[in-house]
């Protein structure tokens, strides 16, 4: 064991406390974001509602989701670092696989986002409930791996 494991086994449960904390953050605004694609894309592009909604998506986006996904990661791979066990259980490769494609659909809300600020939105309101949906799906199987550890 290196320093810097004992280092972070010390820091251990303030760590997973921090990785819990910014994951609640992260998945917050993902289930918020696109809830207001839903909402945004019902109103005429260029009224005084499309303009709030760019505002808000943005800041979400930006202030929110982006340095909260940026945390849930960094410690996420600090407590990885502190137990390397883990990477040679079944459960953590499908944890990091769901955690990937969440990190690929938040890409996908970045890239919506710029749309809507664009005027460029080409989705239906039924695109972005169904979208809605994906961050519920991938929190359950990741909370399911750390949880229950199946294998």
């Amino acid at each position: 064991m290196t320093d810097v494991q004992s280092l972070l086994l010390d820091y251990y449960l303030s760590l997973k406390a921090l990785h819990i904390i910014a994951m609640v953050a992260w998945m917050a605004g993902m289930f918020y974001l696109p809830r207001l694609f839903v909402y945004h894309s019902t109103v005429p592009v260029g009224s005084e509602q499309s303009e709030l909604f760019k505002v808000m998506e943005r800041k979400l986006l930006r202030l929110i989701i982006n340095p909260a996904m940026i945390a849930t990661w960094v410690i996420g791979l600090l407590l990885l670092f502190a137990q390397p066990i883990w990477m040679t259980q079944g459960w953590m490769h499908v944890k990091l696989t769901v955690v990937v494609a969440l990190s690929v659909f938040h890409m996908m809300l970045a890239r919506w986002r710029r749309q809507f600020a664009n005027d460029a939105n080409r989705r239906s309101e039924r695109f972005y409930r169904l979208a809605n949906e994906v961050p519920t799906v991938l929190l359950i199987i990741i909370v399911f791996m750390a949880v229950l550890k199946p294998f």
